[in-house]
C-alpha cells in the first residue's frame, strides 16, 4: 500500500453537547468549529495526506473525535469500545470507512474498554493509557491483537483526575522523544526519552512527515521550542475543539503507508 491517509469526520450539529470531564464547560461556536475543522483537514492535505471522510454521526456530539473509535497498525484496525458508553454509537460508521480502505477488522469485546486516544504509537511500541476510558482488559486485548504483528504494548497509568486520554498528556516527536507538560505527564520515567514543554496544548503533535509537526496554534512557545530543535511546526487553530478536551491527534486517524 502506498500513500498516507487520514480518516476524518466532520463535526455534527450537536457538537456543543460533547462530553467534558476534566475542564469547565464553556460555550462552543459550532459554525466556527466547522471552519476550524476544514482548516485542519486542509492542513493535512497540503502536507501530502489523502483525507477520507467517514459518514456523519450527527446524533453523536463527540463524533468528530474519530481517533477514539479505533487503533490501526499496518493492515489491522482494532475497533474500540469506549469506556464512555454514550460514545459507542460513533464506531459503526468509522468501522465501515476503515474497512473500505482495506483494513482487516478486529473488535474490542466486553468487558474490555478502550479509546483510541489512549494509545500512543512510537515505532513498534504502543503506550496504552489505563485508568480512564481504557481498562486493563482493553489493554490485554490490544496486546493480543497487535502482539503477533511485533508490537510491544506498555500500560501507562494515567495521571489521576487530570487528563481524558494518554494522548491528552503526551505524544511523540519523529525521533521517538515523548513530549508533555509536566503537570499532565504522570511519571516521565516510563518513557526512554522525555521532553517537557511549556504549554499543555504543546504536548499534542501529529507527525506529518519529515520534520513537519501539526500542532495547535494555542501553543506558540512550544512551537518555538520545536523550531529550535530543527522541526517545522504547522499551526492550526482548533480552539473550539479544545473547549471539549480535543486536540490535533483526536480529529483524525492516520493510516500510514507501510
Amino acid at each position: 500500500m502506498s500513500g498516507n491517509i487520514a480518516l476524518v469526520r466532520r463535526p455534527g450539529p450537536r457538537l456543543a453537547e460533547g462530553l467534558v470531564t476534566h475542564i469547565e464547560r464553556t460555550p462552543v461556536d459550532t459554525a466556527l468549529a466547522l471552519r476550524q475543522w476544514h482548516d485542519y483537514v486542509e492542513a493535512l492535505r497540503a502536507h501530502g495526506w489523502r483525507t477520507v471522510e467517514a459518514a456523519p454521526a450527527d446524533d453523536c456530539p463527540d463524533g468528530v473525535f474519530i481517533e477514539d473509535t479505533m487503533v490501526v497498525h499496518r493492515n489491522v484496525a482494532l475497533i474500540a469500545r469506549s469506556g464512555a458508553a454514550g460514545r459507542r454509537a460513533e464506531t459503526p460508521g468509522a468501522e465501515d470507512a476503515v474497512a473500505a480502505l482495506g483494513r482487516s477488522i478486529d473488535r474490542l469485546r466486553e468487558p474490555g474498554t478502550l479509546d483510541g486516544g489512549d494509545v500512543l504509537k512510537v515505532g513498534d511500541t504502543f503506550y496504552a493509557g489505563q485508568g480512564g476510558r481504557t481498562n486493563a482488559d482493553g489493554v490485554r486485548q490490544l496486546r493480543a491483537v497487535f502482539g503477533p504483528l511485533g508490537v510491544r504494548v506498555v500500560a501507562v497509568p494515567l495521571a489521576g483526575g487530570k487528563v481524558l486520554h494518554l494522548k491528552s498528556a503526551v505524544t511523540a516527536l519523529p525521533d521517538g522523544t515523548i513530549v508533555g507538560h509536566p503537570s499532565l505527564a504522570g511519571d516521565p520515567s516510563l518513557f526512554p526519552r522525555f521532553l517537557p514543554v511549556p504549554e499543555e496544548s504543546g504536548a499534542h503533535v501529529v507527525l506529518l512527515g519529515g520534520d513537519r509537526l501539526l500542532m495547535a496554534a494555542s501553543a506558540p512557545r512550544t512551537a518555538a521550542l520545536y523550531s529550535g530543535l530543527g522541526y517545522r511546526p504547522v499551526l492550526v487553530d482548533i480552539g473550539e475543539f479544545e473547549k471539549l478536551e480535543g486536540c490535533v491527534t483526536c480529529l483524525s486517524v492516520r493510516l500510514r503507508a507501510w
